[in-house]
């Protein structure tokens, strides 16, 4: 099974601030009222509807949100927002992409653009960089659902690719045609996800350097920090001693 590298793709990741918790809900809750959007408003028949609320869940939002999000999704006065990709590259050649939820492009495009141009990188073409990764999809358990072996037999009973552990989480990998049947299958040995969602999963890593991979994370937690911007996925490698510089 081949090696994500989970752990060291993660170190940009936010802490858990009241501020931090208000932009992740915001986040959340567009996603979830585009899904409703998208197909029917009641998660037992929208796929896409059910993996937002799960994962809406697994970071604790209150179900008056969940409810106010999909309500939106319903009514006639409600925000239309589009899906957009953008794609680029950071300092030392690390390609990036940006996936964002936007009712204007032109503010997130010229956003996004200056984000890169200020932090050492470049916003490229559409597919620019897109072709360097496979998307691919991501189920996620804490660790406390089982040992390390018992997820890996229930994940192969369930058709999944690929499994990594730590001391967190168990993180579960598919192909994206499958996730949503795979994540189905877990459910029933496991219990519900900590979420289930689609990534970008680089076949190739860039390296870099502490000096480059300090620009890299005010670049990424730049673009994460815009309202419009729901995931970031790079391909960079940094060594355990770089990372520890950045760390500290």
């Amino acid at each position: 099974m081949a090696g994500h590298s989970h752990a060291k793709n993660i170190m940009h990741r936010k802490g858990k601030s009241d501020a931090v918790r208000s932009k992740i809900f915001s986040k959340l809750a567009r996603e979830i009222t585009v899904a409703a959007k998208m197909g029917m408003p009641d998660p037992a028949f929208n796929s896409r509807l059910r993996l937002a609320v799960t994962n809406a869940r697994s970071q604790s939002m209150p179900k008056d949100n969940i409810d106010r999000a999909i309500k939106k999704a319903i009514g006639s006065d409600g925000e239309n927002y589009d899906e957009i990709r953008y794609e680029g590259y950071g300092p030392g050649g690390v390609a990036i992409i940006v996936e964002a939820l936007t009712d204007n492009r032109n503010r997130t495009a010229s956003n996004v653009r200056s984000y890169f141009s200020k932090n050492g990188g470049a916003m490229g073409e559409t597919n620019s960089v897109g072709f360097m990764f496979d998307k691919i999809g991501e189920i996620t358990y804490p660790a406390k659902v089982g040992s390390e072996d018992k997820v890996m037999e229930a994940a192969i009973e369930a058709g999944a690719d690929d499994v990594e552990s730590d001391e967190e989480n168990h993180y579960i990998y598919t192909s994206f045609e499958a996730m949503v049947e795979v994540a189905a299958a877990l459910e029933k040995v496991l219990g519900e996800a900590e979420s289930v969602k689609a990534i970008w999963e680089p076949q190739t890593k860039t390296p870099i350097d502490a000096e480059k991979g300090a620009t890299l994370m005010k670049l990424i937690a730049t673009l994460e920090e815009d309202d419009d911007v729901q995931n970031v996925y790079s391909n960079f490698e940094m060594s355990e001693e770089d990372m520890a510089k950045l760390e500290g």
